[in-house]
Formats: structure tokens, sequence, C-alpha cells
């Protein structure tokens, strides 16, 4: 068998078992997103309000979970970061004011909690987008490796090359 065919037939198998990995990873998300029940707040405004209400189970309404939790972690911060939630506190805290200290750090709490949650679900779109890159890249190796094992031969030089 000629080198030509036989990696052909290797770039069939690697993309066929490219397209596998990515559609398995892409359903294990899908199923783990979906065990956690979450439902899009109706107060959603990514694509138009489109997710607000739905079940997060793929990659865009995992974006928009991610983009109204930070909506929501803006407002009970009063739209301070973690970071700056933080400075307030010490500077609260070194004036003396006990009560404006314990504040900031509850507001930041709220701020960090809702960080990890868009982290963990920005994680999630990620993976979906790994998961499409190693599918649309096994598609293209399946198409290599048959455009490789179709072409004709004569003697040692490949047809294509003598024209």
């Amino acid at each position: 068998m000629k080198a030509t065919k036989i990696v052909g037939i290797v770039s069939i198998v690697a993309g066929i078992v490219m397209i596998i990995a990515g559609a398995l990873v892409w359903g294990t998300v899908s199923s783990q997103l979906k065990a956690e029940n979450i439902t899009v707040p109706a107060d959603s405004t990514f694509m138009g309000g489109a997710y607000a209400g739905k079940q997060v189970a793929g990659p865009l309404s995992a974006y928009a979970q991610a983009d109204i939790i930070n909506t929501h972690a803006l407002a009970g911060a009063d739209g301070k970061t973690y970071a700056e939630l933080g400075a307030l506190a010490r500077e609260a805290k070194e004036a003396g004011d006990e009560a404006a200290a314990e504040e900031y750090t509850a507001q930041r709490t709220t701020a960090m909690n809702g960080s990890f949650l868009r982290a963990s679900l920005f994680t999630s779109v990620v993976s979906y987008g790994v998961a499409a890159l190693v599918i649309g890249l096994g598609f293209l190796f399946g198409l290599i490796g048959w455009a490789l094992t179709t072409i004709k031969t004569v003697g040692t030089t490949p047809v294509a090359d003598r024209v």
C-alpha cells in the first residue's frame, strides 16, 4: 500500500475519533448543565432576552446566564467590583466604621460568588467552543484523508503531479 493511502486512512480514522470525542464533550457539558436545573432569569437581556426563562443547556444559554449573573452581582454591590469593595472595606475599617466595613464585606462576598459562578459558566462556554473546534477539525481530517485515498498513482509518481 502506498504511503499516500496509508496517510489518508490514518487521517480518516483520526477524523472519526476527533468527531466522536468532540461530540462526547459537547454532550457531557450539556448534560451536566441540564442537571443543575438553572433557568435564565426573566430579566436577561442577552440577544434581546432570547434566553430569558429557558434552561441553561448550551453555549448561548450559559453565556446568557453568566451575563445576567454579572448584572445582578453589580446591582447587589452598588456597581462596584470585588476589588473595589475590598478597598472600600479596608478604608472603612481603618476609619473605624465597622458597620460600613461589614456591609462592604457582605457585598464583596456576593460579588465573589457571582464571579465564581460566571467563571464556571464561561468554562462551559469555552468547552463548547473547543468541542466544536475538534468536531470541525475531525471533519476536515476526514475529508483530507478521503482525498488522499482517492489519488491515483502510476508507478511512483501521483498523476496530479505529472500534469
